[in-house]
């Protein structure tokens, strides 16, 4: 148990260390990925606790964590389709939105989500240490075994419905993956499967992007000249989804 605990804290202290540095990135505006590894360091922690659930003090963070990432989501969502713009050579729609980004930032970095999360990650370690102490984590790492199990064969029911949902589909992928990448120790998966995972959570992902801009499109007059673009990608997008998941079938039994 003290060596499971020891890994849990290093792990959590780590991804305090990255979301303090990606916050540093994001407020001096140095590259364009800061938001997205501040979200990247967020899902890891998020990872980690959800198999802990039921503790006051991992639940309390794993909530501050949710707010976060809550919060920064919608502002995500804006950074991918700036890019895609961009791509696009649509540099003509950007500005009112590149100003929304900046002014969201701003929020973001004084808002109370973010100053909430970092506050009890900095008390964290010792709250932790301390339910160790008081035995409340005997059997947490039995839990954790079994949380990574029940969500591995949660995918493999969806996978084999044959009217699944893409929606699902990608959340279920997504906790199968970090939580093993969470827990390596008590991973099951091959190097195969993480790589079918990996490879599916990627095509679901543009997928969702082309979902998140055609919906755009309706709401945007600016947009709705790009809509036929991304209907038709949208179909290529469906498919290699499909097939991405198809691949997983028999990974992941029911």
């Amino acid at each position: 148990m003290t060596a499971f605990v020891d890994d849990l804290v290093a792990q959590v202290l780590t991804l305090e260390v990255a979301l303090h540095a990606a916050r540093e990135r994001l407020a001096a505006r140095t590259d364009g990925e800061a938001l997205h590894d501040m979200r990247i360091a967020v899902r890891k922690l998020r990872s980690l606790l959800r198999p802990l659930r039921g503790r006051p003090m991992m639940d309390s963070l794993e909530q501050a964590a949710s707010a976060f990432g809550g919060r920064s989501g919608p502002l995500r969502d804006a950074e991918v389709l700036c890019a895609e713009l961009l791509r696009l050579e649509q540099a003509d729609l950007l500005p009112p939105r590149g100003h929304a980004l900046q002014t969201g930032y701003q929020q973001l970095l004084g808002g109370a989500e973010l100053n909430l999360l970092l506050q009890m990650l900095d008390r964290w370690p010792e709250l932790c240490r301390q339910t160790q102490r008081d035995g409340e984590l005997q059997g947490a790492r039995r839990e954790v075994s079994k949380l990574l199990r029940k969500q591995a064969r949660k995918l493999g029911e969806a996978l084999a419905d044959p009217a699944h949902d893409r929606h699902r589909l990608r959340l279920l992928i997504k906790r199968v993956r970090y939580g093993d990448e969470a827990y390596p120790q008590l991973s099951t998966l091959g190097k195969r499967e993480q790589a079918l995972l990996k490879a599916a959570q990627s095509a679901l992902g543009e997928w969702h992007d082309l979902l998140q801009w055609l919906v755009q499109a309706e709401r945007h007059v600016d947009l709705r000249e790009l809509t036929p673009l991304w209907q038709q990608a949208m179909l290529e997008a469906e498919r290699r989804a499909d097939e991405a998941c198809e691949a997983l079938v028999e990974h992941f039994p029911t």
